[in-house]
């Protein structure tokens, strides 16, 4: 099992440091509207639009590095007063409750929300550009279920120290 949580950690250590260099593209193109537009008045409609998928890009594929990392924000007024023990306990029923339902409903209505939007062949707005749609919903389940497979990782992780009051 070990070796399995392992791969799950790996799959987001890198997705994460992937996709995180969009953050550099978005900036790019932000850079590249403020001087067209301050300097040579001659502003895109299309820039807010593009800005605003790659980050959602970003956003959405970095989730999964981000529970890897624990770093998503969270409210640890009670937590953080508990014993190691008791926290896990705490994920474990967390995960179980809220955490795993949520994500495979993510997936099976990301999935349905990316099959239409690749049928009916959906544009943006303001580029017109026929792939741009369908791709930005096809990474809905493909960032859901990333984010299981660290959840998955997590959930079990926090399940031995439950159970054997030591780490994986």
């Amino acid at each position: 099992m070990r070796r399995l949580l392992e791969i799950f950690d790996t799959i987001s250590e890198w997705t994460g440091r992937i996709w995180a260099w969009v953050v550099v593209v978005v900036t790019a193109v932000i850079v590249y509207e403020v001087i067209s537009r301050r300097l040579f008045h001659e502003p895109h409609v299309w820039t807010f639009e593009v800005t605003t998928f790659l980050f959602s890009i970003h956003f959405m594929m970095v989730a999964a590095y981000t529970l890897l990392y624990r770093d998503h924000v969270s409210v640890d007024l009670i937590s953080s007063h508990l014993s190691r023990r008791w926290q896990a306990a705490l994920d474990v029923v967390n995960y179980l409750i809220f955490f795993f339902p949520f994500m495979i409903i993510l997936i099976i209505a990301g999935t349905e929300y990316a099959s239409d939007s690749w049928a009916t062949g959906e544009r943006t707005l303001t580029a017109r550009l026929p792939i741009v749609m369908p791709g930005m919903k096809t990474l809905i389940p493909l960032a859901s279920f990333l984010l299981l497979l660290q959840g998955l990782s997590q959930f079990f992780r926090s399940l031995v120290y439950l159970l054997r009051g030591r780490e994986l």
